[in-house]
């Protein structure tokens, strides 16, 4: 399953090293970095290179300035963020590219490191632009890929710089993420518990294709739930339903049947008349659903239904959340599957996006046993598909 090069199979010593991170870190209209999580996260690969002697050039894009500079998306406040955390000085480039920081990268010394502006400052990162790649390339030696946030995406600095300068290798937060979303879908402890929510069933339903080849159980929430519930004839209210995708929902509650996967759906649900935080609700069920209003989040009885299946669970995957749980009053279901996973003793890894937010916002992330960087790379991965930053990377010999 996993037959890359690491930074372990690599010598430093003396070598410039592209490293490409994921830095893309929330910062508010103050400049502070509200949540560095992703920063810590490359911590390890970061001081890896930099102890064994590498000269270490870090490239990362923040937000989506769509190829042109604007100081709202400058890496600089992570530079300083990152030199509190390594307790040794960053150097902050003014570009990405060209002769200046071209000749900051050759000046560097062994165990020092620089932070190249955004990547995507320049359009030819998300084009793979040939000349782009080359001058990234040109400033370094060796190539390392920790961002598995971006491995989905075939970007010059993702997988154009790890063409050119070979062996390109894996980081140890890479590492770490394919060895446990890879271990879940091909040699999980059982029973294997996928916990699928979000708003859209259209955005997770490759997964859901997938897994249903995989699990166990699969537990359905959040606002996707209702276009399943649809396809097996219940009125819904206001609720959100993807009417084009409700034969499609159908045919999946079919395959889950027919593979002897237990598929379950919400069957009671906090009921409001309006999309807002202080909304008045009620709990319903599937059968006396009020013309009047939506669900935004599974009710009690399904909380207490998924806790009990996830409380005997040997893996779980967990990707998004149950309800609106930015609305703390629609976030009890979302928060008893956390409770429910923290309990647990299964191996339990949260894939990316909303559902780590969630983690967070329960306090119970120190609880779980992997926690994905990655929200749309851990969900390609679990739809089967190749991830181009990571295929692109030196086999072992």
């Amino acid at each position: 399953m996993w037959n890359k090069m690491t930074v372990r199979d690599l010598d430093f010593q003396g070598r410039r090293v592209f490293c490409r991170v994921d830095f893309n870190v929330p910062i508010n209209a103050e400049g502070r970095i509200t949540d560095d999580s992703r920063i810590v996260a490359a911590l390890p690969t970061l001081r890896y290179i930099l102890e064994r002697g590498g000269r270490l050039i870090l490239a990362s894009h923040l937000g989506r300035p769509k190829g042109q500079p604007k100081p709202e998306f400058s890496l600089a406040p992570v530079a300083v963020q990152l030199e509190n955390l390594l307790g040794r000085p960053v150097l902050m480039a003014a570009d990405c590219v060209g002769p200046a920081v071209l000749r900051q990268a050759e000046s560097l010394r062994d165990g020092q490191l620089m932070l190249l502006e955004n990547v995507r400052f320049h359009a030819g990162e998300t084009t793979n632009d040939p000349e782009f790649v080359r001058q990234l390339a040109e400033l370094a030696e060796l190539y390392v890929n920790d961002a598995f946030g971006t491995a989905h995406r075939a970007h010059a600095s993702t997988v154009g710089v790890a063409r050119l300068l070979t062996p390109a290798a894996a980081g140890l937060l890479i590492e770490k993420e394919i060895r446990y979303l890879g271990q879940a879908v091909s040699e999980p402890v059982r029973p294997l518990v996928a916990v699928i929510g979000g708003a859209k069933v259209s955005d997770k339903l490759p997964a859901i294709e997938n897994l249903l080849n995989k699990v166990d159980s699969l537990l359905i929430g959040g606002g996707m739930a209702y276009t399943f519930l649809r396809a097996k004839g219940f009125s819904l209210g206001k609720s959100l339903v993807e009417e084009d995708r409700i034969e499609l929902a159908g045919s999946l509650l079919k395959q889950a049947d027919e593979k002897g996967v237990q598929l379950l759906l919400p069957r009671d649900h906090a009921a409001a008349e309006a999309f807002s935080a202080d909304a008045e609700y009620r709990i319903v069920g599937n059968r006396d659903f009020p013309d009047n209003s939506m669900g935004l989040d599974i009710g009690p009885d399904t909380a207490a239904e998924y806790a009990e299946i996830l409380s005997k669970a040997g893996t779980v995957l967990w990707n998004g959340p149950m309800g609106v749980f930015e609305f703390p009053r629609f976030a009890q279901g979302t928060l008893a599957v956390a409770q429910a996973l923290a309990d647990s003793h299964a191996v339990t890894i949260i894939g990316g996006g909303d559902s780590v937010a969630a983690i967070n916002q329960s306090g119970l992330a120190g609880r779980m046993t992997h926690i994905s960087t990655g929200g749309g790379a851990s969900l390609e991965f679990l739809e089967g598909r190749e991830l181009p930053g990571i295929a692109v990377l030196s086999d072992k010999t």
